[in-house]
């Protein structure tokens, strides 16, 4: 068994501690009311047990709480007490400087929890604990300054998490649909250098990788861009392209017909078109952020956002061209290609592509070779996204999420026109609905404590909101001044932006499977459970609704992305109400409204479900099915693809992508259990346990993982089940 310490590293569980402890707090009672020594050895006994059953590595003080249970249980009153009293007044020492042990254990690398806290950071890195350190100093400021005593309470026992607190001392926000339209075509400005609009496409890519780094820099969440913003520069490139293969005619005195130049000139425009589209692709992944890590970007392919015509089909040269370099994929320090976790791939199911007869149904199939390699691209239905997200004129709209899953809520500017490039979110506040569940006898209590849960969700989004306001422009030039959400001018504050719902503010919510079995004994996908379900997340929006009207902020139900929370609120919750049969039995809770993953059931019905309660989470969402090695089985995918169009707004298809370096296996690297009962890595073939040996990419929530996963994600990675 491990044992997480206090400043995060991880140990061997030694009962002999457990025994000095108990043998400390017996010598420092009555004689009267002392344990015998074989006594001592007893309970010692038992607390190993009772550990050993919660199946994961529990943490110090996880630990002192079975300690005293065990000893309250054998009414061992007095002992218990100065146990109690001891670890109470070591708290207090503690107390006194609460950073210094945690950024030790960061800079050693000791930090078992930190090593899986993001799945795309990778802790060795000095880039990267020096965000983790700038961090720890950010939620202990945060903690003891910055928000409310009730807020800090609840985040720490699992009733909220209030998320991102390692940036909440900056005045940081979350995430961005870029506006890269107005950067590219009116110019910007990087670190003081003025950007003019670009002269060929490929130079259009190089600007554009800039501005992702520099806004990544700049917020801490997801980014999205499009390439129809990237489209037009085709043209400019084309028109480039034929003046200079006229003129190396005309001085090489060669003669050619107008075809013949025109062919001359569209194989240059496509490799044109490859060098840009590998310029975006290489120095994603190759980029390097102020916190660490790759920029979190998604780049979103919608021939329907430009015009029929030329345009359009040069919309489609560059999505063709971005699909194959994703289906080779990166060359990893073997040489060999591998899947690389960004940019993030969405592409848009419409009628111009989705049927066999139609123009551009080549790229979906391209997509769904990619997709069965790569796990990217993710699919929006245009039709069913545009039934969902209609504006105050009743027009429906089809625009990416930033990032992950978090959607803008439609919105027309003062021209009464659809806006979405350069709005954002500020930030997300999620309550753990099984906790409240839990903490409830009946289900109308359940809706009271559900309600007073809400308001203080409400009370932490607020601070949130309030510790934007009043940020200047100059804090982020290349968001707020230089075209990436606005050109506001130096020195102006950007609260306008923050009201009437130009950007948005997310509560999130995690375990409605658990949740709803908890209150009625049924599962989610039963009729009785379904109803109470849509019912909880109806509620949740009523509360958006209310507070929306009271402060002119656009609340908007998200559907959580839990990565290292689910197992934060899962050990929590053990804490609180111990293991309850199918609610707090594992080390993970389900996220959002997601159907449970040990759950059998087809793909299709699986989609058709969770469709419904996409619509009550305007905010964020996404589904998924997982499937197998889809490569030999195309026509598959794209009949999931299909039903996807008809059927749900928003979903992606899950598969493997795995790669050993010791011995070049490239199947499905397994999840296994050392002898001290932890999960990891292994590959079946040679037996490879060694992490920095394996390439192992799989989606996390929403995005792909590479860098590996805590004990309660990793299990719910382990147990997932095919649902094709």
């Amino acid at each position: 068994m491990k044992v997480i310490k206090r400043n995060g590293s991880e140990a061997k569980f030694d009962i002999k501690k457990i025994v000095a402890a108990l043998d400390k707090a017996n010598n420092s009672v009555d004689e009267s009311s002392r344990m015998t020594e074989e006594e001592i050895y007893e309970i010692a006994g038992q607390i190993c047990k009772n550990i050993k059953s919660i199946k994961r590595a529990l943490n110090v003080e996880e630990i002192q709480d079975i300690v005293e249970n065990e000893l309250m249980q054998r009414n061992y009153f007095s002992l218990a007490r100065s146990y109690i009293t001891y670890r109470f007044q070591r708290a207090l020492v503690r107390k006194s400087n609460t950073t210094d042990a945690q950024i030790l254990s960061l800079i050693e690398c000791n930090n078992e929890e930190v090593k899986q806290e993001n799945s795309n950071k990778n802790p060795t890195v000095n880039s990267v604990q020096r965000d983790y350190m700038a961090g720890e100093v950010s939620k202990d400021i945060t903690k003891r300054f910055l928000l409310p005593p009730e807020v800090v309470k609840a985040h720490e026992e699992g009733i909220i998490h209030f998320h991102d607190a390692d940036y909440f001392a900056q005045h940081m926000h979350n995430c961005d649909l870029v506006n890269l339209e107005d950067m590219l075509q009116n110019g910007t400005v990087i670190s003081g250098t003025l950007i003019e609009k670009p002269k060929s496409f490929s130079t259009a890519c190089n600007i554009a990788t800039q501005i992702i780094a520099q806004v990544a820099s700049n917020q801490y969440g997801g980014q999205s861009i499009s390439l129809s913003h990237l489209a037009p520069f085709v043209q400019i490139s084309r028109e480039k392209i034929t003046k200079a293969v006229i003129d190396e005619l005309k001085d090489n005195q060669i003669d050619a017909t107008e075809e013949q130049i025109a062919n001359i000139v569209e194989k240059r425009v496509r490799d044109e078109i490859k060098k840009g589209v590998q310029t975006i692709q290489y120095q994603v992944v190759t980029l390097m952020t102020t916190n660490g890590q790759a920029p979190f970007i998604t780049v979103f392919m919608y021939l329907n956002e430009v015009p029929e015509g030329r345009t359009r089909d040069d919309l489609a040269m560059i999505i063709e061209e971005l699909l194959k370099e994703r289906i080779q994929g990166v060359k990893n320090e073997q040489g060999v290609w591998i899947t690389p976790a960004f940019p993030k791939l969405i592409y848009v199911l419409e009628e111009d592509n989705i049927k066999e007869d139609s123009k551009y149904w080549y790229l979906t199939c391209l997509a769904a070779k990619c997709t069965a390699k790569r796990m990217v691209p993710d699919y929006i239905s245009e039709k069913i996204m545009k039934e969902l997200k209609k504006d105050k004129n009743g027009e429906g709209h089809c625009y990416t999420c930033m990032g992950c899953r978090s959607f803008l809520t439609p919105y027309v500017d003062e021209n009464n026109k659809p806006k979405y490039y350069g709005r954002f979110n500020q930030g997300v506040v999620t309550i753990n609905l099984v906790d409240v569940a839990c903490s409830s006898k009946s289900l109308d209590e359940f809706w009271e404590i559900l309600d007073d849960r809400l308001e203080l969700c409400y009370k932490a989004l607020m601070c949130r909101h309030n510790r934007l306001k009043g940020t200047l422009s100059d804090a982020a030039p290349i968001l707020w001044q230089y075209g990436a959400l606005a050109r506001l001018p130096k020195g102006e504050p950007i609260d306008k932006l923050l009201y009437g719902g130009y950007s948005t503010i997310s509560l999130g919510y995690a375990g409605l499977w658990e949740t709803v079995y908890k209150l009625i004994g049924k599962e989610l996908t039963d009729s009785e459970g379904e109803k109470l379900g849509l019912e909880i997340l109806t509620r949740l929006n009523d509360a958006c609704a209310k507070w929306k009207k009271k402060e002119n902020i656009d609340f908007s139900i998200y559907g959580t992305p839990l990565e290292s929370t689910t197992y934060k609120f899962a050990k929590c919750l053990q804490k609180r109400f111990g293991v309850i049969p199918g609610v707090t039995d594992k080390n993970y809770i389900t996220n959002s409204y997601h159907v449970h993953v040990t759950k059998n059931i087809s793909a299709f019905d699986k989609l058709a479900f969770e469709s419904k309660f996409q619509k009550l989470s305007p905010g964020g969402a996404i589904s998924y099915v997982e499937v197998p090695n889809m490569n030999d089985n195309i026509p598959a995918v794209l009949e999931v693809m299909k039903f996807i169009y008809e059927n749900i707004m928003y979903a992606e298809l899950n598969t493997k992508s795995d790669y050993c370096q010791v011995c070049g296996y490239d199947g499905e690297i397994l999840i296994v259990k050392d002898p001290d009962g932890k999960l990891v890595w292994e590959c079946p073939k040679c037996k490879n346990r060694d992490q920095s040996k394996l390439n192992v990419a799989r989606r996390t929530c929403g995005y792909i993982g590479s860098q590996f996963w805590n004990q309660g994600r990793t299990q719910e990675i382990q147990e997932r089940v095919l649902h094709l």
